[in-house]
């Protein structure tokens, strides 16, 4: 199992859009998937169609030693299943700041439990800050994918996540965590901003950002208030295009890694 954080410490670029719509198209494409919500905001949560509160979550088993195979709920996908979250877990920061394995305590719970199951990933929706949940979701982590929104100020958070990943992996937490991939969302191709960015992103990291790349899209917002995905939502919509083509491009990358 290939753990993959997905995170970036802005807000609203399209995490949880991703770490929701990603996971739902690697599972059409036959890969087992299982969704971890690290976010006390519990968005991934809603929009698998989980009520938040209803079921464990990570919280159980970060601060209260619970079995993380005991918390992983099915959804009405096949393949994809997801570890829920609710607001309890805003209070995992404080409690795990009290704890000298604060860094370390998601990894070794999480790197135990892929020991024992049948998953080829585990996609990590991280919260929109630099706190202690997302450090330790890197410091768990394989991989991270940073879904960058295609405007300036995306530049600008960039560079922090790299170098938050860098501060992970020279503090000896994790020192073989590296960069996944880039996805660029919220693309306008009406302006002129959007090619810029990308052009930018393209020029510094070359082929770490993803070829495909997420449109703006009504029907990505849509969804989530229904509870479904977008490729169950609006099949034939733009979103859905491309979710499916960036769950094709990230398996063709990772064929090797799955293989061996």
């Amino acid at each position: 199992m290939r753990i993959i954080a997905i995170a970036n410490q802005k807000g609203g670029v399209g995490k949880t859009t991703t770490s929701v719509n990603l996971g739902a198209c690697l599972a059409a494409q036959g890969a087992r998937v299982t969704v971890l919500d690290l976010d006390p905001q519990a968005n991934t949560t809603s929009a698998l169609d989980l009520v938040p509160g209803e079921n464990p979550s990570i919280y159980d088993s970060l601060i209260e030693g619970a079995d993380v195979a005991t918390l992983v709920r099915a959804t009405k996908y096949d393949n994809l299943s997801i570890i829920p979250c609710d607001l309890q877990l805003a209070g995992c920061e404080i409690e795990l700041a009290r704890a000298e394995d604060h860094l370390t305590r998601l990894r070794g719970i999480l790197h135990a439990y892929r020991e024992t199951v049948d998953t080829d990933y585990m996609l990590i929706d991280c919260p929109p800050s630099l706190g202690i949940l997302m450090t330790s979701a890197l410091a768990a982590a394989d991989e991270l994918l940073i879904p960058l929104q295609c405007e300036y100020f995306g530049l600008v958070g960039l560079s922090e996540i790299v170098k938050v990943l860098e501060m992970v992996a020279t503090s000896g937490a994790n020192p073989d965590v590296e960069i996944e991939g880039i996805v660029m969302t919220m693309a306008d191709s009406r302006t002129n901003l959007t090619q810029q960015v990308i052009d930018e992103v393209q020029r510094v990291f070359k082929e770490t950002v993803y070829k495909t790349i997420i449109p703006r899209s009504i029907a990505l917002g849509e969804s989530p208030s229904h509870g479904r995905t977008i490729i169950d939502y609006k099949p034939a919509s733009a979103g859905a295009i491309a979710y499916t083509a960036l769950a094709k491009e990230f398996l063709a990358r990772h064929a090797p890694q799955v293989a061996s």
